[in-house]
C-alpha cells in the first residue's frame, strides 16, 4: 500500500479532495504567520535609532543585519504561496502547487527560525555583555522554534 492509498485510507478523502483542502489551508497558516513576522520586522527597523544601539560591538551589529535581512525575505516570501495558488489556479497546477508552496513555506519558516535566534543573540549579548550567554540563548531558543 502506497503513502497515497494510507492517507485515503485514514482520512476518507480521494487525491484531489485532499489537494483541494491542502491548496487551501497552507496560504491560510501563513497569512496568520503575517502579522508577527511584520511586527517582528517593524520593531527591528526602529532598533537601530535607540540610544544604547552605538554600544553593540561589530559581531552584535553583523548578527543584527543577518536577523534584518532573514526577516525582510521571510516577509517578503511569505505571501509567495497565495499569489503562487492564484497564478496558477486556472492553469491544473494541482500537483505542483503544493509542493512548491511547502517548500517556499520551509524557507519561511527557516528564516525565520535564524530571525528570532538572531534577535534572541542581540538582546542577550547587550543586556549581559557576553558573547558566551548570547550564543547558548540563540541556540536554545532556535532548537525550540524549530521543534
Amino acid at each position: 500500500m502506497d503513502t497515497e492509498e494510507v492517507a485515503e485510507e485514514r482520512t476518507g478523502e480521494d487525491r484531489n479532495e485532499r489537494r483541494a483542502r491542502e491548496l487551501g489551508e497552507l496560504p491560510r497558516e501563513l497569512r496568520v504567520m503575517l502579522p508577527g513576522v511584520q511586527v517582528l520586522f517593524a520593531f527591528l527597523l526602529t532598533v537601530p535609532f535607540s540610544a544604547r544601539f552605538g554600544e553593540v560591538t561589530p559581531l552584535q551589529q553583523a548578527v543584527f543585519f543577518g536577523t534584518l535581512l532573514c526577516t525582510a525575505l521571510s516577509a517578503g516570501l511569505l505571501p509567495v504561496p497565495s499569489a503562487h495558488h492564484g497564478l496558477l489556479w486556472r492553469q491544473h497546477a494541482r500537483e505542483r502547487h503544493p509542493r512548491t508552496a511547502n517548500r517556499l513555506a520551509i524557507v519561511v519558516m527557516v528564516l525565520l527560525v535564524l530571525a528570532m535566534a538572531g534577535a534572541m543573540f542581540v538582546i542577550t549579548a547587550v543586556l549581559f555583555g557576553s558573547t558566551a550567554a548570547a550564543a547558548v540563548t540563540a541556540a536554545v531558543s532556535g532548537f525550540f522554534l524549530y521543534v
